[in-house]
Formats: structure tokens, sequence, C-alpha cells
């Protein structure tokens, strides 16, 4: 209580610079922890650390939340105070727009187990998209009113208040007067302009200052953009390109499979991983099941294509937010591979080993029955390049992609629950996208 006495009995000035200051703290720390989270290719590294970061980040947000709420009551006083500056304005109403875009789509992923895909997929979308707007922008926004360049303008403003005032000129005849006072200030003019640059050096900095940004971000973003707007997964097809497995001889697809019956993987996977991504060769390649089990087995590449395969359509769900639409995959059914070798009574989950030799999961005997469930080699009628798990991966439709093991190789049967990479390092064992799955 005494706390908001104290806040209420200071002057509206201070109250507005704390607010200004709060979430400009707050805003650098988002950005930190938000591009650090954004890169893919430290998750392994970051392992437990990168869960505290979300988790960080969701509460920086929330923080960020409360300061809007707490500058609502004054934004009227504060809107009459710089009705005269346009400027001043303009910015006001962009950095509103920035944080309420920001909260209103960072609620959605924070909330994500609760709402629809594609809520969060349009969520995840605008967060970016306003990122990487919004975090640009306040830096040009920290460098133009710094008190370095505002000391620059007010000397500039000191210096022009200093001019002299211009000669008078001495009385002669009127008519020559006036001729040479129209002469003189033309040639006064033509001086003035030369003297007084359009652009002061305050000016110039400033838009150095946004020329720098931009010619730094700009590639970055333009990239981004590129693949965000990008709905038919040309990015994949930039992937099977740039394959760097070898897998001779390539999977024949199926008649449904390469006429590619679900239209098309919609939208663009975002690149993952804890390991460095492993290449794969067919000369030594093995894909085995074993544990409680009455028929281990071992396949080699030819051997393993010659397994029964089957198509179907289903949407991928990353739980970062986004999701891809109307896959086409071709694979095994894991419920045959289980069926044929033979799983005994003891045996309660199917653990799952990836090909980098660190990457593990696990579903329950239940989970694994699904009709879904299948370990995939063909997406859209193409061998799964390597950058998406291929040769060989795990596909879990209605459950959260972390389940979807990459690089698959090794299926165990085991009695204990096992806890997945991501499980023991903060992840809910619980990966259904649709709670109401796990009935």
């Amino acid at each position: 209580m005494e706390s908001k006495r104290g806040w209420l009995k200071q002057s509206f000035g201070k109250r507005l610079n704390a607010i200004h200051s709060w979430n400009a703290w707050i805003l650098l720390l988002l950005t930190i922890t938000g591009i650090v989270l954004s890169i893919g290719a430290i998750r392994g590294e970051l392992g437990s650390i990168r869960v505290t970061l979300k988790q960080l980040h969701i509460y920086l947000g929330v923080a960020s939340i409360l300061l809007i709420a707490l500058y609502t009551p004054m934004i009227r006083k504060h809107w009459r105070q710089i009705r005269a500056r346009r400027n001043q304005r303009a910015n006001l109403v962009f950095v509103l727009a920035l944080l309420a875009g920001w909260a209103a789509s960072g609620v959605i992923l924070w909330q994500f187990r609760h709402l629809p895909p594609a809520w969060n997929n349009t969520a995840l979308l605008l967060h970016d998209l306003l990122t990487w707007v919004g975090v640009p922008y306040a830096v040009y926004h920290a460098i133009s009113r710094s008190r370095w360049l505002k000391r620059q303008q007010r000397l500039e403003q000191a210096a022009g208040a200093a001019k002299p005032p211009a000669a008078q000129p001495a009385e002669k005849d009127p008519v020559a007067a006036s001729e040479a006072t129209v002469e003189h200030s033309t040639a006064q003019a033509v001086i003035a302009a030369l003297k007084d640059s359009p652009i002061t050096r305050a000016s110039f900095l400033r838009i150095a200052a946004g020329l720098v940004i931009v010619i730094a971000v700009g590639p970055a973003f333009y990239r981004w953009i590129k693949g965000a707007l990008d709905n038919g997964g040309s990015a994949t097809a930039d992937y099977i390109a740039g394959d760097g497995n070898s897998m001779l001889p390539p999977p024949a697809p199926l008649p449904d499979s390469a006429a590619v019956v679900g239209g098309g993987a919609q939208g663009n996977f975002r690149i993952y991983t804890v390991t460095e991504i492993p290449a794969f060769s067919s000369d030594t390649w093995q894909f085995a099941i074993s544990g409680l089990v009455d028929k281990p087995g071992v396949w080699n590449w030819e051997e393993f294509l010659k397994l029964r395969r089957t198509v179907q359509v289903s949407n991928f769900h990353c739980v970062t937010g986004w999701s891809i639409y109307n896959c086409t995959w071709e694979g095994i059914p894991l419920k045959e591979l289980l069926a044929a070798a033979g799983v005994q009574k003891k045996a309660k989950y199917v653990k799952f080993y990836s090909g980098d030799k660190v990457y593990t999961d696990a579903l329950s005997l239940d989970q694994a029955g699904g009709d879904d469930v299948m370990v995939a080699v063909l997406l859209d009628g193409k061998p799964i390049p390597q950058k998406l798990g291929g040769p060989v991966r795990l596909i879990v439709p209605q459950m959260y992609a972390y389940k979807s093991v990459k690089w698959l190789q090794g299926i165990e049967l085991i009695e204990k629950e096992h806890m997945g990479y991501w499980e023991v390092r903060g992840y809910d064992n619980d990966a259904w996208v649709n709670r109401s799955n796990n009935a």
C-alpha cells in the first residue's frame, strides 16, 4: 500500500520517465532471451538452461504487459502534453502498437496448449514480424534519443541563436539604397543557403544510424520474410537439393505418395537440432528393433526398403508454435513393426534412438499403437532430407514434434518409463497437441 501511495505521490513526469526506463530494460532483456531461444543450432548446448530462459522470457513478457497497464491511466494526459509534437505522437502510437501486438501474440504462444494450432502459427508469425521491426526501431530510437545527440542538437540551436544580426546599410539615395538592399538581400540569401546545411550534424548522425541498422538487419529480414511468405514448401525442395545423405537406392514412392495426395506440405519447417546435423550412407546405415521382443531384428538400407509401407496425410506441430499442414508421409506403421517383432507382456514402453547418438524419446505401448504413428521414409513423394530427419524419422502427428524422433535408427521395448531428451530438461511428457486426446 505504501509503495502504491509513494508511486502516486511522484510527479507525472517522474512516473512517465520511470515507466519508460523500465520498459527499455525489459525490452532489452526480452530481445536477448528471444534471440538466444530462436537460434536452433545451440539448443543442445543450452539444454535445461533453454527451458529456464523460456520461462524468463515469459515472465519478462508479463512484466511488459503490467507496464502497459500501469501506463494506460496516463495516456490521455501524456497525449495532451505532446499534442504539438507530431513526431512524438507518431512514435507513441507506433510503440504502443508494437507492445500490444507483442503482448497479444506472446500470450497466445504462452498458452499454446489450450489454443488451436492455427492461432499459434499466426501468433508466431506476428511475434517474429514485430520483433524484426520493433527491435531495430528500438535500437534506432535509443541512438537518436541519446544524450550525446541531444547535446549536439542543443549546441547547434545555440549557435544559430547566437548569429549576429545583419548589418544595416548606411543612408543613401533612396533609389540606389533600394537597389543595393535588394542585391544585398539576394547575395546574403545565397551565402546563408551555403552556410546553413539542410541537414544538421545531429540529423546526419540519425540518418547514418538508421542506414547502418537497415544494412545490418535488411538481408536477414529479407530471408526471413521470404521464408515466412512461402507457403508452398520451396524451402523443403532446397533441403532435398542440398541433402547430405547418400542413401542408394532411393525409395520408390507408392502411387499415392508420388501423386502427393495431401497436396504438398503447406508451410516451412524450422530446423532445430540438439547436435550437429548427421549425414548417413546406405553403405553403413542400419535399423534395429530389440529389447522385450520375441524377434529382434536388424535391417540394412535395401532390406529396410522392402518392408511394407503405407501413405498418410497429417499435420506436423512444433511445441514452439509453428505448424506444417497437409504433409504426405510414406512409411511403415509403427504398430506393424512392433507386431512383427512380437512384443512381450513385460513391455510397457517403446524407446526410440536417434542416429545422432544423443537424442532419445519414448511412447507408451498404447500411444505407439496409434494408426497414424509411422516410421517414415518419404515426404511428399521424396526421400526425407537430412535436415528434416532423414533418411528415416518417426512421425507422431497428434503429439508435438519433439516426440517425432529424427534420424531414427533404433527401437527398444522396455518395461520402465523413459524420459526423453527434452523431458528431462523440463518439457512436458504429455505431448498431445490437443489435451482432450489424453483421456
